[in-house]
């Protein structure tokens, strides 16, 4: 009986040591596989990776979402989105309701004049570019004339003399910030396949790195207005406790008063607005916010989230079509509008439709934009209050900044 026992030990010790050395030689060390560790061999096939003799299948390194230029993480979760200012527009088009939001990259700038320049380079440079898809990306410096104002020096200095380099790019359409999205995604990329030792052979025909090489970023592109109001109240920091948020925020940050109520810089603006009729910037020798027009891209505290001037000093383009009830018809989880879905054109006054000879300036080009600017007052600045214009026009006050997913994650 005894030595039945110790055979059948030892038959199990067998079994385990097999078991354990099929799964490391399996999962590459022991314990399930990951996305970072997927192993030597397949876990639903046994059939072997990485192996060129035979052609197998082809599983890339991966370490990882690389870290994208200028890049923040934005973690997700449920909030309230909506205006928490006074409706002084009775428009109603931002009513408060519970979503949530994935975590995602934004930008921790603004995109500065200093970055279109150097878009615009490569666009210039590529001589098997079409030189009309240079010209499509000039911004519009003439956003700056004013027929009762002489601001017409910004017309020729602001994108180009040394000094405004980090100051926001404006005069950009919504469709120009689109493409610069795109290019950059290229950009970034191509150079990660330089780093990562791919180099230009690396890169298939077309330019586009497939997804699955492991060392490529998901593409830039215009935050939903969910993404840009949920990164704006910045409500990370506000925890208390487990799931307890202490108090919703008015602005990017804590309070009702625009001026910072700590430290050295107490009394100093927080944003870059307008404070009122006729005041940019308050009296010589102890200038208000100390800016005019836009300012440097670092100007004034980040948020919470680490993002800078997510109130004032430009509005911000985002992704959605804008509708006066996106918050009615909407999906619960990162919500965005796209189209007309449940709210079609037909259902507003457009040219031509009504004999009245009223229109209504929706349209499916109408695209939303978020934040105040340095033109306008305080109200703005709140993260629910939203504005739209046609995604082909450009001002002097809107400006943009990219986002991205955060990949291979479940929140």
């Amino acid at each position: 009986m005894k030595a039945l026992k110790q055979l059948v030990f030892f038959s199990a010790l067998l079994l385990v040591a097999t078991s354990c050395s099929f799964f490391g030689n399996l999962f590459g060390g022991g314990g399930a596989p990951t996305a970072e560790n997927p192993g030597q061999l397949s876990s639903a096939t046994g059939l072997r990776y990485n192996d060129e003799e035979s052609g197998s299948f082809q599983v890339s390194e991966f370490e990882g979402q690389p870290a994208a230029p200028n890049m923040r993480f934005i973690e997700g979760g449920r909030t309230v989105l909506g205006s928490f200012e006074e409706d002084l527009l009775s428009n109603h088009d931002n009513v408060e309701r519970t979503v949530s939001v994935a975590s995602f990259y934004m930008d921790e700038t603004e995109i500065a004049n200093v970055h279109w320049l150097e878009y615009m380079y490569y666009l210039g440079r590529d001589s098997s570019q079409n030189p009309a898809v240079l010209e499509a990306a000039r911004p519009d410096s003439t956003v700056w004339v004013g027929k009762l104002a002489y601001n017409d020096p910004y017309v020729a200095h602001y994108l180009r003399y040394p000094g405004f380099r980090f100051f926001p790019v404006v005069g950009v359409s919504w469709v120009q910030a689109n493409e610069y999205a795109k290019w950059r995604t290229t950009a970034v990329n191509m150079q990660l396949a330089q780093e990562s030792g791919q180099g230009e052979a690396g890169v298939p025909a077309g330019g586009r790195i497939p997804l699955e090489s492991g060392f490529v970023i998901p593409d830039y592109r215009l935050p939903t207005e969910a993404e840009w109001e949920y990164a704006a109240q910045a409500l990370i920091g506000t925890q208390w406790l487990e799931e307890l948020q202490t108090h919703q925020r008015l602005y990017p940050w804590d309070g009702h008063a625009l001026r910072n109520p700590y430290g050295k810089q107490m009394g100093t603006f927080l944003a870059n607005h307008k404070r009122g009729r006729g005041d940019y910037a308050g009296i010589a020798g102890r200038l208000n916010d100390g800016s005019l027009i836009t300012n440097y891209i670092y100007e004034y505290p980040p948020n919470d989230y680490g993002l800078y001037n997510m109130a004032g000093n430009v509005s911000e383009w985002v992704m959605d079509l804008y509708r006066p009830l996106s918050y009615q018809d909407m999906d619960d989880l990162n919500p965005m509008r796209r189209d007309g879905f449940l709210d079609d054109i037909k259902n507003y006054n457009t040219e031509g439709s009504n004999p009245t000879g009223f229109t209504s300036l929706v349209s499916d080009r109408s695209r939303v934009y978020k934040g105040g600017s340095w033109k306008d007052v305080a109200y703005w600045m709140s993260p629910g209050t939203r504005r739209y214009l046609d995604q082909d026009s450009a001002t002097a006050t809107i400006g943009f900044r990219c986002a991205m997913i955060s990949a291979g994650t479940s929140h």
